[in-house]
């Protein structure tokens, strides 16, 4: 409208506007598809004029000293006379006019580039205000500029502090204030003064935290972090190829899993490859600080029942299902205890079930990667996975590994595959096969079982030579050769105490990862299908 038709003209204009928005909503099934985009740009565009001119109706009305006079601040002015901000908005408006006032002279109205004008259009208050009046941004994203501004005016460069402050409204009004927040560093870097943005994060990692473990019974643990940049582009870095979506060339399967599991199983693997350095310099994972720990019956392990309890670390107390506790025997360090029938330490054991170096070398050698079909995943990324579930007495032997990521390794167990391994490997240069049909563990081991000749289970407790060597549990070192003490027991008496019922209960054990040296099974105990195994043969148990 032309301004020359004064105040009262503009003001019959803006009620007939807000009688035609209010008539407009019984007309809007009669607008055809295309035209409803268009139709709400213009609503916006009168909701965002309207919201400017409001901003400069209560700049006016302080500038005059109305809500002084009616003994009100300019808040309660503004809810009096504006219910659509009663809700919310009343105050941040009331501020940042507060702001315009205080530091300029800009009035309603007022043209920056007039010559009589005292207004610094290159301020950021004004530059902020211009785009206020303007419907351009509200009165929160309004405050958060300034605010983010009076921050930055003493770090940048005098002569871009204009170019900055647009650069933080544009981001602003664009994508909203975190978008805007984010964009701060990028400006300090490009126009502060030296060493601004180190300044900026330098302080940061002593702020950085990651909460102790908040378990929920029966459910997840959760966590709690916040990270310093540096700290968070080194873990994106590492976590980034770990937890791409990894769908199977083979079998076409895609990979279903959420985002957040994938980063959480690549979060895992490293943590794992972590571990097996840490095992690998300490001379086996039995010595190593970071072994998992946990308790478990005997009994429940080898019928899959019940659950187990970590021990000795911030998770102590939480639960872990048999099925876990399995899979973890694949990979992890189990250092059993015996426990007697009221739960005390009857014998403090020593690593078991660990393929050897050389054999892990020579599984390696055998399968390259990832065994499952179609992943690529390579050898260093894997673990030896027992075919046949060392709780369910598969032999630590080179027939009965194969390597799996720790996905599959996962999925392995979750669906309970079988695999068969070949002595040669077939066109495609594979030695393991699987059967991906779920349940196939279970059907295999009872067809290995009934095939096998029958034979006590593993005694929980037994050690090797080749644990001798290891530091002495709770019962004291053991005894050398030809040393006085009690009598050793014979097969059958270690056979009755280990499955017995007047045997021990249970056992503790720690876990870690792989790699460690395995012990020498019993001379005589059967092989991966049932055939006997020479004295010499050494394997984990």
């Amino acid at each position: 409208m032309d301004p020359a038709l004064g105040i009262d003209a503009h003001r019959q204009a803006v009620t007939a506007a807000a009688q035609a928005l209010t008539e407009m909503s019984a007309l809007l099934h009669g607008v055809d598809n295309a035209e409803l985009g268009a139709l709400l740009e213009q609503v916006d565009e009168l909701v965002s004029a309207g919201a400017g001119v409001r901003a400069e109706v209560v700049l006016e009305t302080v500038r005059r000293g109305i809500p002084n006079e009616a003994g009100k601040n300019t808040r309660e002015w503004i809810i009096e006379y504006c219910p659509s901000l009663r809700q919310a908005g009343a105050g941040q408006l009331a501020k940042i006019v507060k702001e315009v006032v205080d530091r300029t002279s800009i009035t309603a109205g007022c043209d920056y580039d007039d010559p009589d004008s005292c207004v610094d259009s290159a301020a950021p208050v004004a530059m902020i205000w211009d785009k206020v009046r303007a419907g351009a941004a509200g009165a929160p994203l309004a405050l958060a500029t300034l605010s983010e501004m009076d921050r930055l005016k003493d770090r940048i460069k005098p002569e871009f502090i204009p170019v900055v402050t647009e650069g933080m409204l544009t981001m602003g009004i664009g994508f909203g204030q975190t978008a805007m927040r984010d964009l701060k560093m990028e400006l300090i870097a490009k126009y502060g003064l030296k060493d601004e943005a180190d300044k900026d994060q330098a302080p940061l990692s002593k702020h950085a935290f990651l909460s102790s473990p908040q378990p929920e019974s029966g459910d997840l643990t959760r966590y709690s972090m916040a990270l310093a940049p540096d700290q968070a582009a080194r873990l994106e870095a590492a976590l980034g190829p770990l937890s791409k979506p990894q769908p199977n060339p083979e079998t076409g399967e895609p990979d279903l899993r959420p985002n957040g599991q994938r980063r959480v199983e690549a979060l895992l693997e490293l943590v794992a490859r972590a571990t097996s350095l840490d095992a690998a310099a300490k001379g086996g994972p039995a010595e190593s600080d970071t072994a998992l720990h946990l308790t478990i019956g005997l009994d429940d392990l080898r019928a899959e029942a019940g659950a187990g309890e970590a021990i000795a670390s911030r998770a102590d107390g939480t639960l872990l299902s048999t099925a876990t506790i399995r899979a973890l025997a694949c990979y992890g360090d189990l250092i059993p205890t015996l426990l007697g029938e009221r739960g005390e330490v009857m014998h403090h054991g020593a690593t078991l079930r660990l393929f050897t170096r050389a054999q892990r070398r020579a599984i390696w050698l055998r399968d390259r990667g990832c065994t499952f079909p179609g992943c690529t995943a390579p050898a260093a990324w894997t673990q030896v996975h027992h075919i046949q579930h060392w709780a369910d007495d598969g032999p630590t032997d080179l027939d009965n590994g194969a390597l799996l990521c720790q996905r599959h390794h996962t999925h392995v167990h979750r669906k309970r595959l079988w695999a068969h391994v070949t002595d040669a490997p077939n066109e495609h240069g594979r030695s393991v096969h699987w059967d991906l049909t779920e349940g196939s563990y279970d059907h295999h081991l009872r067809i290995r079982r009934a095939n096998s000749p029958a034979r006590q289970p593993r005694p929980p407790g037994r050690t090797s030579s080749h644990d001798q060597s290891r530091p002495p549990g709770p019962s004291g070192p053991p005894k050398p050769s030809g040393s006085s003490g009690p009598a050793r027991p014979n097969t059958s008496e270690r056979q009755t105490r280990a499955s017995g019922p007047s045997g021990p209960s249970g056992f503790s054990g720690a876990s870690g990862p792989s790699g460690s040296s395995g012990s020498t099974r019993p001379p005589g105990r059967s092989g991966p299908n049932g055939q006997p195994r020479s004295a010499g043969q050494s394997r984990d148990a």
